[in-house]
């Protein structure tokens, strides 16, 4: 049997607000009979797939969201915060073999240190990024866009991110490739890792790596923590 959905005044505005990032009902509403095409990525691991999605973030994006998923008791404005400011102060890069298919040409494979690597077929914009993660994402066309962050001193990186506010810039460091591509494959090469956060209270982290056998990697993949251990392969 069929039911109406009926939304009150304040939680109709609410819900418009969310989904459409736009504060006036009217203009939110003139939008929501809009239809958009768009791309969406596969994400898969050693030849299973792992989930559908928009947009993934490697390194500094998928740790800082771990980092968070721990502090649940907090709100999510402090945890946001508070996840930022640690990942910051613990800055790492992750040794990788990049591999990426840009449109009809053939793979590219970069092996180095990265402290963040992303995957969005959208802009992905937020009140903090008006222009969007990736302003020069194409809707609809087959493409993402691949950025990758190579590794820098804290400093740079912080500079990198606060771009990210304002009209441009983002992407003009030495340390920063932007491409368009089909698709993308992340190999994580070391088998060495460092403390976990877990021990974040008993002082600094020790600068000595520690071997481990097997290593999940953190994923934010649309705002979801993934932890994949091996290479992934986005179409």
């Amino acid at each position: 049997p069929h039911q109406q959905l009926r939304l009150r005044p304040l939680r109709a505005h609410l819900f418009i607000i969310s989904y459409h990032h736009l504060s006036l009902s009217l203009s939110a509403c003139l939008s929501a009979g809009h239809l958009q095409q768009v791309d969406m990525c596969s994400f898969s691991s050693l030849g299973r797939l792992v989930r559908f999605g928009f947009s993934a973030m490697f390194g500094f994006g998928g740790r800082s969201l771990a980092l968070a998923e721990k502090k649940r008791w907090m709100s999510s404005s402090r945890r946001r915060e508070y996840a930022l400011v640690k990942t910051l102060a613990k800055l790492r890069p992750e040794e990788c073999e990049l591999s990426f298919l840009p449109g009809e040409e053939s793979w590219t494979t970069n092996q180095g240190l990265y402290l963040s690597i992303s995957i969005m077929s959208i802009p992905c914009l937020s009140p903090h990024v008006p222009r969007g993660l990736a302003p020069n994402t194409r809707l609809a066309n087959g493409s993402a866009a691949l950025i990758a962050v190579g590794n820098t001193s804290r400093s740079e990186f912080i500079r990198h991110l606060k771009r990210f506010s304002s009209s441009s810039g983002q992407f003009s460091f030495s340390f920063v490739e932007a491409h368009a591509v089909s698709a993308v494959r992340l190999r994580p090469r070391a088998l060495t890792g460092w403390p976990e956060e877990e021990n974040e209270e008993e002082g600094e982290s020790k600068s000595t790596p520690i071997i481990q056998s097997e290593r999940a990697f953190p994923w934010n993949i649309d705002g979801e923590l993934v932890e994949i251990a091996n290479e992934v392969l986005v179409r």
